[in-house]
């Protein structure tokens, strides 16, 4: 049995990406750790990404006019990237490396085709030629002639494998249509060639191998929709001519009379494979779509449908897969259990097994498949394009008892129900904590919730929805729509809460709240259910004027100092505070925002949004930033009190963020000015106090180096004099 699983978006592919993706992935490789990946664009530019976070590590770009032609790859002995450029020239690079022009270089001899690298042993380079040499070998003389194998043909596909310490390289060639496979072992310098069987009117359009027991198997997807396979004993006499090797059937891309038209395909394991295409059913539009096939039984386990459509490639790593979905590059969990023919009909009885129904969109199911054996637990569910045929003895079957259906078919089941009656069957589903993966059930059950909002625009289940959001761990991957349809509602109470509990909110989304929150009025939030435990601590929750009550420390800064940040008197005095201590927005919205401050995001992905912001609201929220700086600054510490509570560092990096987004704007306009002189001043003042500081760290180092020395057993004083 298999499943897909939630996605996410690692990072964007549009022209504002941040990240030189505009032109589109040549490919996508293993990085240096088990969840890092490696982006290279078919441009300049290579990434690394750290996938959990959604986060890029680090960036590197050739010069303008130049152009990586071959995947950069990680060397995973030395923990280096490695690319080639305009074909020949190759690059050397570890991670604190910023300039390329100043790693190392190397002119070679020959055009490159790939470089292919592997966890247990060093990078391998194909040139265009079919010649191979290791990495190593290669840097001794770099210009080193290069043999030309394959004259006229042209490299389609290849791929390294280890078999024991040896490398093992494979590639496919084609010539005037005819397919040929090449296999070198490097450690034995031996190559054969062999010759693809050819089939009438199709030809292959994509490969994949893997290598078992001295055995490579190379599946090939042709372009009647089908997938081949071919065995390839890797232990060939080399006196051996060249032989032609028989294909045999193993897949047939069609589901009930629709014809799956793939693109690219990956093996999950012995028995399951993934496949990216467009479903095409007769007199309908096609549907592209990620499909996992069971080889051994021939069936279509599950299937996405990708409406905003693809770029029709498909990588996977560490049971994940990644593809282009529009303008962005999609993260996929999946799941493959063991192969048998009760799983492939999900009749597979195991109450570990998640059912598939849980991951999917329930407003897609048909009636047909509600239909389960009340002995067994329910069939998998399978969207309407990719259903099976296997059988529909649908009068025969018993009626299915409302205990023993799957999440996703009590939900097709509430479909036409009242909202009354609706909501309260949610809430028993929700109350079956012990139902194997639970919290993809509740995924499912807010998309529920999600959709009859889509579909009846009065209906608003606010209560529900933030009990649910409050009372379990969710994320922003496991119910994407949510967040939308909150923001289309201004419902800020719930978006705050979703700030404050979802770890994988992207950041376009959180640029959508921040423009909420700055753009609603006080008066309308101040009717508004907010939770305030983020400022309740040093901000008058009464808001009756713009006085806020707060209680003035010294700080250490001599008088010269404070007089140049504001004119006050003594700091013991009862005063009324200034303007820059003042707080510039009410109770409910300074909540609001600190939410957005504590949330994650990446400086490059939120920065192109920050510079959409109105110019009165960036200054707005400049002067709050500004505010909460002064507060922490009064006291000397790097957190403010309360709950959800921005600290220092967090305040200081959104400050830089919309400063550099808006930087020529703050300074045209009149408004603006007076605040970033004052914000000149107090920094100019922090960094005059900490360089004091520093100026006596030596003799503070000394004062604790000798109380650590000293065991003072009773009471003593002591005078320590710093010279």
């Amino acid at each position: 049995m298999a499943a897909l699983c939630e996605s996410f978006t690692l990072c964007g592919l549009g022209p504002g990406a941040g990240v030189g993706l505009g032109g589109g992935l040549l490919a996508l490789e293993p990085g240096p750790e088990p969840d890092h990946v490696l982006l290279t664009d078919r441009g300049r530019t290579a990434t690394l990404f750290k996938v959990s976070d959604q986060k890029p590590l680090g960036c590197w770009s050739v010069k303008h006019r130049q152009v990586i032609t071959c995947p950069v790859v990680c060397n995973f002995e030395t923990h280096e990237y490695v690319a080639v450029h305009d074909d020949k020239v190759l690059r050397i690079w570890k991670n604190q490396d910023i300039n390329l022009d100043k790693v190392f270089k190397a002119t070679l001899s020959a055009d490159v085709y790939r470089i292919h690298s592997l966890p247990n042993g060093g990078p391998v380079v194909l040139f265009k030629g079919g010649g191979v040499r290791t990495l190593d070998v290669l840097l001794e003389a770099p210009q080193q002639e290069i043999e030309n194998i394959i004259s006229d043909e042209v490299i389609k596909w290849s791929e390294a494998f280890m078999e024991g310490q040896q490398h093992v390289l494979m590639f496919a060639t084609e010539k005037d249509g005819e397919f040929f496979v090449y296999v070198q072992k490097l450690k034995t310098n031996s190559l054969h060639k062999y010759k693809l069987e050819q089939h009438e009117l199709s030809k292959p359009t994509s490969f994949t191998a893997y290598i078992k027991n001295q055995i490579i198997t190379l599946l090939c997807l042709y372009s009647n929709d089908s997938v081949y396979k071919v065995l390839i004993p890797l232990h060939q006499n080399a006196e051996d001519e060249q032989q032609t090797l028989p294909t045999s059937l193993l897949l047939n891309l069609s589901v009930s009379g629709s014809v799956l038209k793939a693109t690219s395909f990956v093996v999950l394991d012995k028995d399951h494979v993934a496949v990216l295409g467009s479903l095409a059913a007769s007199g309908e539009e096609s549907k592209e779509c990620l499909t996992i096939w069971n080889t051994k039984f021939q069936t279509l386990q599950t299937s996405k449908e990708l409406p905003l459509g693809t770029s029709g490639q498909l990588w996977c790593y560490e049971e994940k897969f990644f593809f282009t979905h529009g303008k962005v590059l999609t993260v996929m969990m999946y799941k493959c259990e063991t192969s048998s023919l009760a799983a492939a009909m999900g009749k597979l009885k195991d109450t570990q097994t998640p059912d598939v129904s849980s991951f999917m969109d329930w407003n897609t199911l048909g009636d047909e498949e509600l239909v389960a054996s009340p002995e067994s637990q329910p069939s998998v569910a399978l969207k309407s394009e990719s259903r099976m045929t296997l059988r529909s003895k649908r009068s025969t079957v018993a009626k299915v008892q409302p205990d023993t259906l799957s999440v996703g078919q009590r939900l097709i089941k509430l479909k036409d129900v009242s909202t009354t009656v609706f909501e309260e069957e949610l809430r028993q589903l929700m109350s079956r904590a012990q139902m194997p993966d639970f919290q993809a059930a509740i995924g499912c059950v807010i998309t529920a919730l999600v959709n009859r909002c889509k579909t009846n625009p009065k209906y608003y289940p606010r209560n529900l929805l933030l009990q649910i959001v409050q009372t379990r761990d969710l994320s922003y991957s496991l119910c994407p729509d949510l967040m939308a349809v909150a923001l289309e509602k201004k419902d800020v109470h719930l978006l705050q809460i979703c700030l404050q509990r979802f770890p994988d909110i992207p950041e376009e989304i959180t640029y959508a709240c921040l423009q909420v929150f700055l753009s609603i009025s006080e008066a309308c939030l101040q009717r508004t259910d907010v939770n305030l435990e983020s400022i309740s601590s040093y901000i008058d929750t009464e808001f009756n004027s713009k006085e806020v009550k707060t209680e003035i420390v010294e700080n250490g800064f001599n008088a010269e100092l404070e007089q140049d940040i504001c004119d006050s008197k003594s700091p013991k005095e009862t005063r009324v505070p200034a303007d820059g201590e003042s707080c510039p927005v009410g109770p409910q919205k300074a909540a609001l925002l600190n939410a957005v401050l504590c949330s994650a995001y990446s400086e490059t992905f939120i920065l192109p949004h920050l510079k959409n912001l109105p110019a009165q609201q960036a200054v707005l929220f400049l002067r709050y930033l500004y505010y909460l700086y002064v507060k922490c600054s009064e006291n000397i510490i790097t957190t403010l009190p309360g709950v959800h509570s921005p600290t220092i560092s967090q305040i200081m990096d959104w400050m830089c963020l919309l400063l550099d987004a808006h930087f020529t704007v703050m300074v045209m306009l009149p408004e603006a000015k007076e605040l970033l002189s004052k914000l000149h001043k107090f920094v100019r003042a922090q960094v005059r106090f900490y360089s004091e500081l520093n100026k006596i760290e030596g003799s503070l180092y000394e004062l604790q180096r000798l109380n650590h020395q000293k065991d003072c057993q009773t009471y003593s004083i002591e005078v320590l004099e710093l010279i």
